[in-house]
């Protein structure tokens, strides 16, 4: 078993078979667990149930995707756990993709100003970013608009699970790896660059995992180094919204239009390696058809903007990422890049 730690905060454990036992850190004092799932993991949200023997354990099925991301989900979950009697010394245990893990993470973050929470990851998306870091937010308009910081006491990461994923899932996954390597981890993206989705699952989920661990590790709440995680996002999450694609697709364009921006501002020379390591993925490059308008919108509502435009996260050559506010004519630039006219 592999066991990386983000300070004192939160572990994530790496092995086969996890799920089959109890995923639970141990703590005397705990009382309750609620199970939060999706529909295409509520098996894994049963053997996950059935390895806690010794507690009582509720399971609550979400919406699929960003559907359950919302304040009124939210809500309905909150309502959930006060009728079962869930108080501070019980855990929410969020069993699903990057969404489930999001919302049952605000919902620890929240419900009585904070309870314990397991995240088991079911998707290689949801292992290598959205369940690693302690960000928890829903939607309002933008991405993650309203959210807190609350980092998972353990995150459960099953090798068994993500070798079963469809194709299409792995690949979404991939973007999220992908950038881990071009912010932080040259040797994960050559491999990425080499293999495509042949690569070896073993070596993407610790390297991309070790480069965010180690990220959050030095900004808990992102102050400073951290924001490099955003890298594709600036631009990837409007194109999400506008477009309704997902979301490591959206992550994939985005990175090619910061590429084209890195270019310009900054000198970077690999925009057209990183491009391609992207198509061998099988990830769009292109996304035509998208309203400039619509993306613009959901770009004033970024979160990250400040008095000078928007921030991005660019590179000046891979594993250099920098932070950057960006013109509107830069933006412009990116979004010519992925066909956005």
């Amino acid at each position: 078993m592999e066991r990386i730690l983000i300070g004192q905060r939160s572990e994530i454990v790496i092995d086969r078979g996890l799920v089959s036992g109890d995923v639970l850190p141990s703590r005397s004092s705990r009382d309750l667990v609620a199970v939060f799932t999706q529909p295409g993991a509520a098996h894994i949200a049963e053997l996950v149930a059935a390895g806690v023997t010794a507690l009582s354990v509720r399971q609550m099925v979400l919406p699929d995707r960003d559907t359950a991301k919302t304040l009124g989900v939210a809500a309905t979950a909150y309502e959930w756990l006060a009728e079962m009697g869930m108080s501070r010394h019980g855990t929410i245990v969020g069993v699903g993709g990057g969404s489930v893990t999001d919302l049952a993470g605000f919902v620890a973050a929240t419900y009585l100003r904070g309870i314990e929470v397991v995240y088991v990851p079911t998707t290689l998306l949801g292992a290598v970013d959205a369940a690693i870091g302690g960000k928890t937010g829903v939607n309002l308009g933008g991405k993650n608009l309203v959210g807190a910081f609350h980092h998972p006491i353990r995150v459960v990461v099953d090798l068994d699970i993500l070798d079963q994923l469809p194709e299409e899932l792995k690949r979404e996954g991939m973007a999220e790896a992908l950038k881990a390597g071009l912010i932080g981890d040259r040797a994960l993206f050559a491999h990425l660059e080499s293999a495509g989705m042949e690569a070896d699952l073993n070596v993407v989920v610790s390297r991309a995992i070790s480069v965010k661990a180690a990220v959050v590790g030095e900004d808990f709440r992102e102050t400073g180094i951290r924001e490099t995680l955003n890298y594709g996002h600036t631009i990837g999450h409007a194109v999400e919204i506008a477009a309704g694609v997902p979301h490591g697709h959206a992550v994939a364009m985005g990175m090619v239009a910061a590429g084209r921006i890195a270019e310009e501002m900054v000198g970077f020379s690999d925009a057209d390696r990183q491009r391609q390591a992207i198509v061998k993925l099988g990830l769009p490059v292109h996304a035509e058809g998208v309203s400039r308008r619509r993306v613009l919108d959901v770009l004033a509502q970024d979160k990250k903007r400040d008095a000078s435009g928007a921030r991005m996260v660019l590179l000046r050559s891979i594993g250099d990422p920098v932070v950057l506010a960006v013109s509107g004519q830069m933006i412009d630039m990116g979004l010519s890049s992925i066909g956005v006219g």
